[in-house]
């Protein structure tokens, strides 16, 4: 119950209104002493006054006499409520009917007296010569010598021990139905309060609900949004405009993976063209060599049958290294690597398949004291890459080059050819940038169909993790020209 909303809502309001109800009953008591106080002392104003002049001995000024203790007995009998003393100018307790054991303080503060004569708004509150701390309503009046010189005061507490004996018994008899009117007060008001705040809090809470339950038969193919009216209520309109927005971004994370499972599809049949291919040369060439006479069997069918085997070995290869690159198998290991190492690995790899293409190929090799940071082992996969590409559509009689380069703008490694350039939409599809929100990195986001094949996918690839940017320029029969932006070694 605790954990629902409704007993929050209950929990809280009903914690609320007890606190409110003891503030109150705190208030209304307070209030109610003060209004007691005032309305005694008030009524009492001149009642030390009356006494002083009903008595012989306090109209003459005396302060210090046995009689006294007999005329406070009899005036106390005829006001068991009131307290009777005499005071020395100063303030010092004199005279008085009670016992020794019953006067805590001795003193009494003689500046409240001198409020209470000069007139000062009531209820004062005085010292109680039989309490420690507490102060109550009294009178007092001045007690002056036949020739005015004054003696004292006569000082009355209004309230003494016998009406605090008296009112507490009150109480204590009292207390059990006033707690218990109080407390059935409380639980009327709380169920009310309640009931009021829950109409109020889940009308809107429940709109929601049925707003929620509606987007079911919303056609998938037109924008979610919640069917609510606007709402008086601030928060409720922020929480709607929330569930919008994020309906909204759901919708278009949807559109998104629906795109690039299509372009992925595409892909798929485009990479299944291209290993049908080698396959199916590969197994034609076979047949014919097998269903030839032995004896005019032609080697030259087995050979060309190893290179279709080879070109789909190579593809296997490219295919199952770019789907760890996507499932983020492969991790760039950074270090300081020299870049005539680089670029001598490569000369030693490609010079014979340039050879064999009929394609000069020309590797300027770097400075000696050139350093890169870069994983040495993944930027040889990207000029492999590139230099794959390039023998792959340059003619026989073409060139190949590749040369580092160093502009304004930095140090560039150039791999150049001469061969059948790329179209614009695979030149954007390489220099587009991979992000999280596009996991299939071999298309060009927006497009319905792949522009890069799996070579140049897995460069792009390998350039994000390398932290490398490039850069193409191409035109159609006139070749290519890749820039790769080299991380220089501080």
């Amino acid at each position: 119950m605790v954990n629902s909303l409704f007993g929050r809502i209950l929990l809280l309001a009903s914690a609320c209104v007890l606190l409110l109800f003891i503030g109150f009953w705190q208030w209304f008591s307070l209030s109610q002493q003060h209004s007691q106080r005032l309305v005694q002392q008030s009524l009492h104003r001149e009642l030390a006054t009356h006494m002083t002049e009903i008595n012989p001995l306090l109209s003459q000024g005396i302060t210090s006499d046995a009689a006294l203790k007999e005329a406070f007995h009899d005036l106390m009998l005829l006001g068991p409520s009131f307290e009777i003393y005499t005071l020395d100018p100063q303030g010092k307790v004199i005279a008085f009917d009670a016992k020794e054991e019953q006067i805590k303080t001795l003193r009494v503060d003689t500046a409240k007296i001198q409020a209470f004569l000069g007139g000062e708004p009531l209820p004062i509150l005085g010292t109680d010569p039989r309490s420690d701390s507490q102060q109550k309503i009294f009178s007092a009046s001045p007690l002056k010598a036949p020739g005015g010189a004054l003696n004292g005061y006569l000082y009355v507490i209004i309230g003494g021990e016998a009406f605090d004996s008296w009112q507490s018994l009150i109480q204590a008899k009292d207390l059990p139905e006033r707690w218990g009117v109080a407390l059935g007060s409380w639980a009327l008001f709380t169920l009310i309060l309640f009931a009021l705040l829950l109409r109020y809090l889940t009308r809107p809470l429940n709109r929601l609900t049925q707003a929620l339950g509606e987007l079911e038969h919303q056609p998938i193919d037109q924008p979610l949004t919640l069917p609510l009216a606007p709402s008086r209520s601030q928060e409720m309109a922020q929480l709607n405009g929330q569930i919008n927005h994020l309906l909204q971004e759901v919708a278009q994370k949807q559109r998104q993976v629906t795109a690039q499972q299509a372009a992925k599809q595409e892909f798929l049949l485009h990479l299944s063209h291209d290993l049908k291919t080698p396959l199916t040369t590969l197994l034609g060439y076979l047949d014919t060599w097998l269903v030839s006479p032995v004896d005019e069997r032609d080697d030259s069918l087995l050979q060309y049958a190893a290179a279709s085997g080879q070109r789909l070995q190579r593809l296997l290869a490219q295919m199952l290294e770019l789907a760890a690159l996507e499932n983020g198998q492969i991790k760039a290991n950074m270090r300081r690597v020299s870049l005539q190492s680089i670029l001598d690995e490569l000369t030693l790899t490609f010079t014979p398949k340039a050879k064999q293409a009929e394609v000069s190929l020309r590797i300027h090799r770097g400075d000696e004291d050139e350093y890169l940071y870069t994983d040495p082992q993944l930027m040889g996969r990207v000029l492999n890459n590139l230099l794959d590409n390039a023998l792959r559509h340059t003619p026989p009689g073409g060139e190949i080059a590749v040369y580092p380069q160093r502009l304004a703008s930095g140090s560039y490694l150039v791999v150049q050819d001469s061969g059948s350039g790329m179209q614009p939409e695979a030149i954007a599809a390489l220099q587009q940038a991979p992000s999280l929100s596009q996991p299939a990195l071999y298309y060009c986001q927006g497009e319905a169909l792949p522009q890069l094949g799996v070579g140049l996918a897995i460069v792009r690839q390998l350039l994000a993790r390398l932290g490398c940017r490039i850069e193409v320029q191409s035109a159609t029969d006139r070749g290519s020209r890749f820039m790769i932006a080299l991380p220089r070694y501080r």
